[in-house]
Order: C-alpha cells, then structure tokens, then sequence
C-alpha cells in the first residue's frame, strides 16, 4: 500500500519539477530561444493558438529569432500577438518572415530574470512541500485502517521526506544552471 503511494509521490513531484522547467524555459537567458515564444498566443481562424502552430520558430543567430509564417495573411496577427507579450520583443517584418531581435541584456534585466527565476523555483518548491503534506496525511489517515504501528509511520514518514529533499535539491540544481546561464552571456 505504501509502495503504491511512494510511486504515487514521485510522479507528482516529477510533474512539478517538469512543469518548473517549462516555466524556466520562458525566462531569457540572453540567448535566442524558440522556448521563449511559448506563452505567446495569436488569434487566427477565430480561435487563439500557440505561435508555433503558426510559425516556424528558427534561431538565425545568439540573439535573433526567425519566424517564416505559414501563411502571409496571419503576420499582422503574429506581429500584434508578440507585441501584446510581455517579452519586450520588436518584430521586423519582410515578405513571410518576421524577424525578433533580443536586446543585449544589462545588468539590471540579468538581475531582473535571476529574481524571476528564483521566484519560479520557489513556487516548485512550496508545490514540492505540499504534495509532503498530502501524502504525510495520507498516512497518518491509512495507520489507522492498516493498523500500521508508530514505527511504521515514522518510517514512512522519513522516507516521504527523503523524496521530499531529493527533489528540492533538483529543483536548486536546475535554478543553479539557469542562473550560470542568465549570467553567463
């Protein structure tokens, strides 16, 4: 029954940390990214979809993105789509190409994007925390009917807590990496 609830465990807190990397993967690190235009939705054909579902997303060089539109009549729609964001992208247009420049970045937007990413990482962590608590009640409430002795309980308890600090540590090595990057170019 525990086994069932450690795997349980490890496959939400697994999903945390995936979704954490989605969400640093938005965050600019200086360098072209396809990533970077993930949360940008276009409103074409009436509905909204995702950029890339409307473009294809190349990287020309380290710092501009090319964006070859599959059809001409969806650019302005593209284009208003990635000013609306909130990257603080210009988007220069030729023909079916939309051209995004990345400014260099300062010292102020590198620090600006640590912050950012820190606050990420800590979201990841309190989700982490939180799954603990869950499952820590879980047990407690199973003890019960299982009647698992307080041994037992501790056991599992520390257990969920090894899980706990092994993905917690993930998660500041991932923040690590992402940081080097920020400040790295």
């Amino acid at each position: 029954m525990f086994e069932d609830m450690k795997k349980d465990l490890k496959k939400k807190m697994d999903l945390s940390i995936s979704v954490f990397q989605k969400n640093l993967a938005k965050i600019r690190t200086g360098r072209a990214n396809p990533n970077l235009l993930d949360s940008i939705k276009v409103e074409i054909y009436g509905s909204s979809l995702p950029i890339n579902q409307a473009t294809s997303v190349v990287v020309e060089d380290n710092r501009t993105l090319l964006l070859n539109a599959w059809d001409k009549s969806n650019i302005p729609a593209i284009e208003k789509a990635i000013l609306k964001s909130d990257l603080g992208l210009n988007p220069s247009t030729s023909g079916t190409s939309i051209r995004l420049v990345l400014p260099p970045m300062t010292e102020d937007t590198r620090m600006l994007y640590i912050k950012q990413a820190k606050q990420e990482a800590e979201h990841a962590r309190i989700s982490i925390r939180n799954l603990r608590t869950d499952i820590n009640k879980k047990i407690k409430n199973t003890a019960k009917e299982a009647s698992w002795s307080d041994d037992e309980q501790k056991r599992y308890a520390s257990v969920v807590q090894t899980i706990t600090d092994e993905h917690i540590d993930r998660i500041d090595k991932i923040l690590k990496e992402k940081e080097k990057e920020i400040i790295g170019t």
